[in-house]
């Protein structure tokens, strides 16, 4: 009865709390962790499917290579994310960026594969989504990132997005779509704001 209290007590603690996003630098102490783990092309997707995709942990678990991969078996252009494999059956396209490209090949070559999961255990089976985020959680446990966990890099990918997107001639709503958000008001409660960038607004005001 304690222990279920506790429990109670730390889900109202997190309640409304976000997962702090990834600067460029702990991006790249990240990815250098993955590229010596045992298994380094696996775990360096793992990490850029979530910074530079925004994939959930479970949908990073539930891609499979027909969702990346065009009729040639050849990695493709975009990731064509199925509602089955999204939550709330938020499938979506998402281009792939550069960073993805070559990653995604080796892992390929690896396996040898153009079905099944992307993401395989040692076993070679799809991972569970829980398995994906207690991944993320080692991983910046043992980078001591506090308060990143495997939202860390999704939110990392809106922020940076929403920050971008007008440059790109875009709006908030091609962050919603790639977000997977059913509104924009969800995508906006998902970027952090930039003290700096404030500050100039403020003064052309």
């Amino acid at each position: 009865m304690a222990l279920l209290k506790d429990i109670a007590s730390l889900r109202l603690k997190m309640a409304g709390k976000h997962a702090k996003t990834l600067s460029k630098q702990e991006l790249t102490a990240a990815l250098r962790r993955a590229a010596h783990s045992r298994y380094p092309d696996r775990d360096r997707v793992m990490v850029l499917l979530s910074v530079k995709a925004g994939l959930r942990a479970g949908e990073i678990a539930k891609l499979t290579w027909p969702m990346v991969v065009d009729a040639e078996g050849r990695i493709a252009s975009h990731i064509e994310l199925h509602d089955a494999a999204a939550k709330k059956r938020s499938g979506r396209t998402i281009p792939l960026h550069p960073d993805l490209i070559r990653p995604l090949r080796r892992l390929q070559k690896q396996d040898g594969a153009r079905v099944g999961p992307v993401i395989r255990s040692e076993r070679g089976q799809a991972l569970r989504p829980s398995s994906v985020v207690n991944w993320f959680a080692r991983l910046y446990r043992d980078l001591g990132f506090e308060g990143c966990t495997s939202h860390s890099g999704r939110r990392t990918f809106i922020t940076n997005a929403a920050r971008l997107v007008f440059k790109a001639g875009g709006s908030l709503r091609d962050v919603q779509q790639l977000a997977g958000h059913r509104s924009i008001e969800h995508s906006q409660a998902y970027i952090d704001g930039d003290t700096r960038a404030k500050r100039r607004l403020v003064n052309l005001l």
